[in-house]
């Protein structure tokens, strides 16, 4: 895949889906910056992997909901590289129960994690992007923000956030050369579900057109393409990939 900038940051990049963006974005030459939260050990392997594989990447750690936090990051990579080129906004929660018990806290601290970090990344990317006229951004959704999901009112509504908010900004960065879009993926096989039992997987997989969960590096794959020059005329779309579970 073809890329023409040089520096991408993924945020919650120290496992999961997140880490295989992460690997697979440095396979295609970009220079990786690795965000965690709480994970210094983990982000630090994903480092290892990535240059033992011979990319380019550096661990950055910072809460994605802290704003004063976040802006400081970019400002570190901006001193650093000169541009950041690229953005994953990953990082996510859950907090899980139905709406009936879920207290205010619970709605929010989810939304702020997952919706109001993104929203601070989109920000300010765009404020350093634009001064280039190049930048591409993508923002991992869910199809629960599409389809919403029972116990999980406060992650549906910020993924679903998410999605429309992607938009809003894909119509204000055009013509500043800045896209932004969404990838939504469905079940797929991380450390998460991996714990599930078979019964349970089997109940899950029966509903997929396809089959099966997919992996983690085909959500990669699905993301890499979105920040590339092969999708330079697509903004403020959002890729299902969920194994056609999901097909309106």
């Amino acid at each position: 895949m073809k890329f023409s900038g040089k520096n991408v940051l993924v945020t919650g990049s120290s496992r999961g889906i997140g880490a295989e963006i992460a690997k697979t974005l440095a396979g295609f030459g970009l220079k990786v910056w690795i965000n965690y939260r709480s994970g210094a050990t983990e982000a630090d392997e994903v480092k290892d992997a990535i240059e033992t594989a011979g990319g380019n990447a550096a661990v950055i750690g910072f809460d994605v909901s802290d704003e004063v936090a976040f802006v400081d990051a970019i400002k570190t990579i901006i001193d650093s590289d000169g541009e950041l080129s690229y953005l994953v906004n990953n990082a996510g929660i859950t907090n899980d129960k139905l709406a009936l018990r879920m207290k205010t806290d619970d709605f929010m601290s989810v939304i702020n994690a997952n919706l109001t970090s993104c929203f601070i990344g989109c920000r300010e990317s765009m404020k350093v992007m634009r001064k280039k006229k190049f930048g591409s951004v993508v923002n991992i959704a869910s199809i629960v923000g599409e389809t919403g999901n029972g116990g999980q009112t406060n992650y549906a509504a910020s993924k679903g956030g998410v999605i429309a908010m992607t938009k809003s900004f894909a119509i204000e960065a055009a013509t500043s050369g800045i896209r932004y879009n969404t990838v939504t993926p469905g079940f797929i096989a991380t450390e998460m579900t991996d714990a599930l039992s078979e019964e349970i997987k089997n109940g899950f997989t029966a509903n997929i057109p396809m089959k099966r969960f997919g992996n983690a590096i085909e959500v990669a794959e699905a993301t890499a393409f979105l920040l590339s020059d092969h999708s330079s005329y697509i903004t403020g779309e959002t890729l299902k990939v969920n194994g056609g579970l999901n097909m309106a």
